[in-house]
């Protein structure tokens, strides 16, 4: 079997902050991450080639050269290969113009089963990318797995998470599926893991390796664009009313008065 996992390094949201004057994000000093939902993804990759020792896992990612770090990582853990989709002309892209070039990038790498990629990045939380892959290969897509039941000759049988429990989907392979934190429990990397990381080469492609032309791909190609990210201002401090039931609900009722709220 051959799975191929989408994976992005995205800035480490507990230490994220936001400029109040210019309304973008600060990321000077704010250290980089490999998404966790894309690490479940990852995992739940290493789990079958655990099983199936001649799967091959091969790890693709889009984003600027420091991102080879995150793809290490990947290795580390136990991924074969890695390929990282990195350009100025890739700059500035929606979800739209990503899905997109990791397409070109799916296609340049080849044959494949299945294409694990995480429910959706703590930097966007859009949950589109992979389906929008999806769409752009041709294939089935089941997002939201929060488990593998079985594999078939041409098919897998797969739990697809609900707000309210869980629906059962039996998919044909190749096919893409995105993947909850209920999945599993990313695995740590190993010594021996890192070491040979850290030995291993990572492909890098460009527009021109793909085959994708500049326009179709980075901000020109991005229907979408944020206009301005900004922190809403802290809420005022709140107020606690003390006495009998009567005398705190006859306060509030004085209060909401004065606000022209009642």
């Amino acid at each position: 079997m051959k799975i191929i996992v989408c994976a992005k390094q995205v800035p480490d949201t507990n230490e994220v902050k936001i400029d109040p004057v210019k309304g973008t994000l600060i990321r000077d000093g704010v250290p980089s991450i490999l998404n966790p939902d894309d690490a479940n993804a990852l995992e739940e990759a290493l789990k079958i080639k655990d099983k199936n020792p001649d799967t091959q896992v091969a790890v693709l990612s889009m984003g600027p050269p420091q991102a080879c770090y995150m793809l290490r990582e990947c290795l580390a853990m136990g991924a074969d290969a890695a390929y990282l989709l990195s350009s100025r002309a890739f700059g500035g892209a929606d979800t739209c113009a990503t899905s997109t070039t990791l397409a070109f990038g799916v296609r340049k790498i080849g044959d494949y089963d299945i294409i694990f990629a995480g429910r959706q990045a703590i930097d966007g939380d859009t949950a589109q990318v992979g389906p929008q892959l999806a769409q752009r290969l041709g294939l089935p897509v089941v997002t939201y797995v929060q488990n593998i039941r079985e594999f078939k000759e041409k098919s897998v049988v797969v739990e697809r998470q609900l707000e309210d429990g869980y629906e059962v989907i039996e998919v044909q392979t190749p096919c893409v599926l995105t993947c909850v934190k209920e999945l599993n429990d990313p695995r740590y990397m190993t010594i021996d893991g890192i070491e040979g990381a850290y030995k291993a080469e990572i492909t890098i492609w460009n527009e021109n390796d793909v085959a994708l032309a500049p326009e179709n791909c980075g901000l020109k190609a991005s229907p979408t664009q944020v206009f301005r990210s900004f922190t809403p201002p802290p809420k005022g401090k709140g107020e606690i009313l003390s006495g009998t039931v009567a005398e705190m609900a006859t306060a509030l009722v004085g209060k909401l008065n004065e606000k022209h709220l009642l």
